[in-house]
């Protein structure tokens, strides 16, 4: 059966990317002087401001306003003509974690020697056998063209680049086979003065060809390269940005369900990230290990509990044993209390800022703790099969 799939991806200078850089890079500088640090940060940007606010408990001693502004400069805002750059008004609002909230997350509402989940909700893990990197193809697909776009521009391939920009990629498939690209969609911002013909010829032949694979695209493969014309303003010049509004392009391109939490400015206690990225972890290693082509995890807790309140596994129909037996396994071999994640990913450490610009799972440029595959856990599962 033919089906096609799209999934979108941004830059880091897109202006909801930037406000969730500047929202971790905030958590970092915490995490590198206060491990235990307590942190929800948010932020919005809008042409000439940045707005940082949230709730934040620690002991380091760090400026907000100069983390945001060489954040900005790090992205790429570095001219007075992009509209937006780290003269913009930035504004800052924090205050202390709810007492309320610090209490159940001290102390666990079953065990009072660990910490409890620092809110409600669900949190999804997925992955798939679509590629090395165990993601979906059309979500691996536009973001490897959103780091290639980025990179043109930050190694002066093509100079005349902006940092905002967006692709997008569909893919068709055979039943769940992938067979082809549909169609590409790629914008780029980019000085005034380049000729749109060169603008839309560089980037075929200098971004697109040279990242997708030559195999998957033919004659029928529709291409959409600054479909507007122009596109001169952009980022926060041109929209305002919010954190955790680019959660799908963060995570599996709208191939897998999504929970009510975004990552970006929370620590670890926060479950919203962390569970996902153990869950992301656990799926990755039910792929790997050919007991399903396909998996999705669901967990859901309670604010202050430590332990899950429940545990579900799906394979989509390509699982080689039941969906039980692998609960079975992940029960033995993974502890999904927050404290107990914490240490597994070593979650404590300031590398949440690499995150934030192109994304948390199946990076070939950096190997985060919770892509790493655990052996034994992968053995004893291949065991079972």
């Amino acid at each position: 059966m033919r089906r096609l799939f799209t999934s979108e991806s941004v830059t880091k200078g897109h202006p909801d990317k930037v406000a969730d850089q500047i929202a971790d890079a905030i958590l970092d500088a915490l995490l590198a002087q206060d491990p235990y640090s307590r942190c929800a940060c948010e932020v919005t940007t809008e042409p000439g401001s940045v707005h940082i606010m949230g709730e934040i408990t620690t002991k380091a001693k760090v400026d907000y306003r100069e983390i945001a502004k060489k954040t900005i400069r790090d992205i790429g805002y570095t001219k007075p003509e992009y509209g937006f750059d780290d003269s913009a008004d930035i504004t800052v609002s924090i205050h202390e974690q709810s007492s309320d909230i610090a209490l159940g997350v001290d102390n666990s509402y079953a065990d009072k020697n660990t910490i409890g989940a620092g809110d409600q909700g669900m949190m999804f893990g997925y992955a798939s056998n679509e590629g090395d990197e165990y993601m979906p193809l059309a979500a691996l697909l536009a973001r490897n063209l959103s780091i290639a776009l980025t990179k043109a521009r930050e190694e002066g391939i093509l100079s005349y680049l902006r940092p905002d920009g967006k692709s997008q990629v569909t893919v068709e498939y055979d039943g769940r086979k992938p067979k082809r690209i549909e169609a590409v969609v790629l914008s780029a911002q980019h000085d005034p003065d380049v000729p749109l013909e060169t603008l839309r010829e560089d980037l075929m032949n200098k971004v697109i060809r040279p990242t997708l694979p030559e195999n998957m695209l033919d004659s029928d493969t529709k291409f959409f390269i600054n479909p507007t014309g122009r596109f001169v303003l952009g980022g926060p010049a041109a929209d305002t940005g919010l954190t955790g509004r680019k959660i799908i392009v963060d995570t599996y391109g709208g191939y897998a369900h999504h929970g009510g939490g975004a990552f970006s400015g929370k620590d670890a206690t926060k479950v919203d990230r962390t569970a996902s990225l153990a869950l992301r972890n656990i799926a990755k290693t039910i792929v790997a290990s050919g007991a399903a082509d396909e998996c999705e995890l669901q967990a859901a807790y309670a604010i202050g509990v430590a332990e899950p309140v429940s545990l579900e596994v799906n394979t989509f129909g390509t699982g080689r044993i039941s969906e039980d037996k692998i609960i079975e396994w992940a029960e033995k071999h993974y502890d999904l209390r927050p404290e107990a994640m914490i240490k597994r990913f070593d979650l404590r450490k300031p590398i949440y800022y690499k995150a934030a610009g192109q994304g948390s799972f199946g990076r070939s440029d950096v190997l985060f703790p919770w892509e790493a595959i655990d052996r034994k856990a992968l053995d004893d599962l291949k065991a079972m099969i």
